[in-house]
């Protein structure tokens, strides 16, 4: 996957940075798997946690069958809790963010991304396993440029969104050559969910706010807004989609059924709807080299 995003603009404005691997001093003693009677499963805030589990209702009672195991769900407090849960043994399988994924790596290299969900395209959302960091305003008020934005008032998700944090952050002055954020903006918030920075835009709360076009576009898909009551200001350059993950430590056979188990959901009655579900079209295998782009931007 990583050839899906060579050439984007993003590899223009970023320098990459090597790091020498160390090299082991010495051989470390096997450690024996783990294999849960429970398999608990996790992905960062969206706009209605309940129903988005809803979504997932019929690729985990596959999941259940394809391992043998009770699968539990856990709904998560913030992107942070997600992380944690899974450096704490708590969260099994999850669905991050590409930042989010970052942290959790850099903190325990052993959680493994298998995949993501090549999307349809739809509105401010491309086709595939790509999606895009978007500067909303609402149509009819006076914020129709970048200019007009100076001392406006900005919305953010979380520091551990990309395309919600991360990338306004980091990509967004420099391309756009103008100051940081909290030069530019009189106030910047954290709303903690894309669908709340949407709907913040759409009522007046704040005039401006950085979403990922695929969220953005679900909430115009549950009715809560149209996508012409928003102007598009700024979009970024293509980022890899939210990585699917499990813990290194659980044994390879369940690993392995995990990984299958969505990879081939197209394949299958439950997987399909389940892909339908998320205006998906099927699954794609990633790797942690997918997410380099992320790691250039975070330094």
């Amino acid at each position: 996957m990583a050839s899906f995003f060579t050439g984007c603009r993003l590899a223009m404005i970023l320098v990459m940075v090597v790091l020498a691997a160390p090299v082991p001093t010495g051989r470390a003693e096997a450690q024996p798997c783990e294999n849960p009677e429970v398999l608990r499963f996790s992905l960062v805030p969206a706009q209605d946690m309940i129903r988005e589990l809803t979504y997932y209702d019929p690729i985990l009672a596959l999941l259940a069958k394809n391992t043998g195991k009770k699968i539990e769900l856990i709904l998560p407090r913030s992107y942070s809790s997600v992380i944690e849960g899974l450096l704490g043994k708590w969260v099994d399988i999850a669905v991050l963010g590409p930042e989010s994924y970052v942290i959790a790596h850099g903190k325990d290299p052993s959680i493994e991304p298998f995949g993501t969900y090549s999307r349809q395209a739809y509105g401010l959302q491309p086709a595939g396993p790509g999606y895009h960091s978007a500067l909303i305003t609402r149509k009819g008020s006076v914020f129709t440029s970048l200019a007009s934005l100076k001392g406006a008032t900005l919305a953010l998700v979380d520091p551990a969104s990309t395309s919600g944090f991360l990338i306004p952050r980091a990509v967004f002055p420099k391309e756009t050559r103008l100051p940081p954020l909290d030069d530019y903006f009189s106030r910047v918030i954290l709303t903690g969910k894309h669908d709340l920075s949407t709907l913040a835009v759409a009522g007046g709360k704040v005039d401006a706010a950085f979403v990922a076009t695929y969220r953005f576009m679900e909430v115009v898909a549950a009715g809560k807004v149209k996508l012409d009551d928003f102007n598009v200001l700024w979009t970024s350059p293509l980022l890899p989609q939210d990585p699917f993950v499990v813990r290194g430590s659980l044994c390879e056979p369940i690993k392995r059924a995990v990984a299958e188990t969505f990879l081939t959901a197209d394949r299958t009655e439950e997987g399909r709807r389940y892909l339908d579900n998320i205006h998906s079209d099927r699954f794609v295998k990633m790797s942690d080299s997918d997410y380099d782009l992320i790691r250039a931007v975070a330094r």
